[in-house]
């Protein structure tokens, strides 16, 4: 089986008849099924899949090809496919089957994409390394022994060892982008608002973001373009004008570019991650991009910003699911305080307790306004700081991730630890904007590096341009 970089590249082989969708679906079945310890799917719909490929090979037959057909992709645990289980790796939701799909789901089914299953995450998309799922962690396909990321890391595994050839996963503070780093493919995180939140289970929802994890950046835009603009079930998404993003990404521009010098400064991040930027910018240079260092003196702000905040919103967020209306019920409890405490403690792993319970403080009576309300005026004032960068240069330039994909287990004890895996990529996540990991590079262990765009609001079409100058997935 060819493998396939780009969606071109499949549907090419389909019209001259070199493959038929049934022949796809059935290879990456075998796969799925060969390679199942690394636990990347939940859920497989083999039936399903096999269908829908005969369907879409009689409409190949009669000219009626989508802008999809022949895609076959994943979803992350946290997206909403009617009529399937949807549980956010989670013991709360056991037995729940959504009753509607998401509308970005909706958009892609519009375009004939296949979807072959649901993929394992971070337990309410709560992590860093995909080791908080309520059934069990991902593996990286690279080195079993390390981690896939997260909180999408089930997604980012499936398209890394061709489980399947683009998955959806959620982007709060960098859970598309972190797993794409780890697992050496793209990972987009779409500018806030840009996609609907509709059918994407809520973790902190002036965050959240569904996004894509692909082998190149062309299917990167064009699964955006599909799924993009504005949607009557959700009032925060943008109605801005959609782009013709996967027209975008050629011919090739010219940019300017900023990276920021704290960063590379910053003892914590890796020789070999710091190595490749470094050479990321000689390559800029080389290419004839103009790139120059700039000042950003709120790093040591930014993990404390956003937790305190995205913990604030998750509390709120997860008091929806009380043992009553669907999912986990404790048996035997007859006392409704009881009921709920009982329920929860069952259904919730340890990192969603934690956030739970860090987002109840920070809202209760006496911290609000010290915690919560000086998050918010922190957060305001580093997206003006990043907008400020941004009306001088077209992107901002960083690492992705501090290190390379650590092993299993090296920080489950030590939630800090954890949280600072996020130190990257918060920046995009606190001031709304677009952001792409992609690949570039290697450490000495042979594990992917990944390195960062940032960009301007709804300027996705210019950062997808930038990163397809650069970007061959293996």
């Amino acid at each position: 089986m060819t493998h396939y970089l780009s969606i071109s590249e499949i549907q090419k082989d389909l019209r001259e008849k070199r493959i038929t969708c049934v022949e796809l679906v059935n290879y990456f079945l075998t796969r799925i099924k060969e390679l199942k310890h690394l636990n990347a799917f939940l859920d497989v719909y083999e039936e399903e899949a096999i269908s829908h490929a005969k369907k879409s090979d009689e409409k190949i037959k009669n000219g009626q090809m989508g802008r999809l057909t022949g895609l076959v992709m994943g979803l992350k645990d946290v997206i909403c496919y009617k009529n399937h289980p949807v549980q956010a790796s989670s013991k709360i939701l056991n037995g729940f089957h959504s009753i509607y799909n998401a509308t970005a789901v909706e958009r892609l089914l519009n375009e004939d994409v296949n979807i072959i299953g649901r993929l394992n995450c971070d337990e309410f998309a709560m992590g860093a390394s995909n080791e908080n799922s309520a059934f069990g962690h991902v593996h990286n396909f690279v080195d079993e022994t390390r981690v896939s990321g997260g909180s999408s890391g089930g997604s980012a595994v499936a398209v890394q060892a061709n489980l399947c050839h683009a998955a959806l996963g959620s982007d709060t503070g960098g859970s598309v982008r972190q797993p794409a780093s780890f697992c050496g493919i793209v990972g987009l995180k779409p500018t806030y608002s840009r996609i609907s939140r509709y059918g994407l289970i809520a973790y902190a929802s002036s965050f959240d973001i569904i996004g894509t994890l692909t082998k190149s950046v062309e299917d990167a835009a064009l699964l955006l373009e599909i799924m993009a603009g504005k949607d009557e079930y959700d009032s925060t998404v943008s109605s801005s004008e959609v782009q013709q993003y996967s027209k975008e990404i050629l011919p090739a521009k010219k940019y300017k570019i900023a990276y920021i010098k704290d960063y590379l400064e910053n003892p914590a991040i890796n020789f070999s991650i710091r190595r490749e930027t470094e050479n990321f910018i000689s390559l800029l240079k080389d290419r004839k991009h103009t790139i120059e260092g700039v000042d950003f003196p709120f790093l040591d702000y930014m993990v404390p910003t956003y937790y305190l905040l995205t913990t604030a919103e998750a509390s709120a967020n997860l008091a929806r699911y009380d043992g009553l209306r669907y999912g986990q019920r404790a048996e035997g409890i007859h006392e409704l305080e009881n009921l709920y405490k009982k329920s929860r403690t069952e259904g919730f792993g340890e990192e969603v307790k934690r956030r739970i319970m860090l987002g109840t403080f920070v809202l209760s009576e006496g911290f609000q306004d010290a915690y919560f309300t000086k998050a918010q005026k922190v957060r305001r004032v580093i997206k003006d700081k990043t907008m400020e960068i941004l009306a001088d240069y077209d992107f901002i330039l960083t690492p992705t991730t501090p290190s390379t994909a650590f092993k299993l287990g090296e920080h489950t004890q030590d939630p800090v630890q954890m949280y600072l895996q996020d130190i990257f990529t918060v920046q995009a996540s606190l001031a709304g904007i677009p952001a792409v990991s992609f690949p570039f590079g290697k450490d000495d262990d042979n594990l992917p590096i990944g390195l960062q765009l940032m960009g301007r609001e709804f300027c996705e079409g210019d950062l997808l341009n930038l990163v397809n100058q650069f970007v061959n997935c293996p």
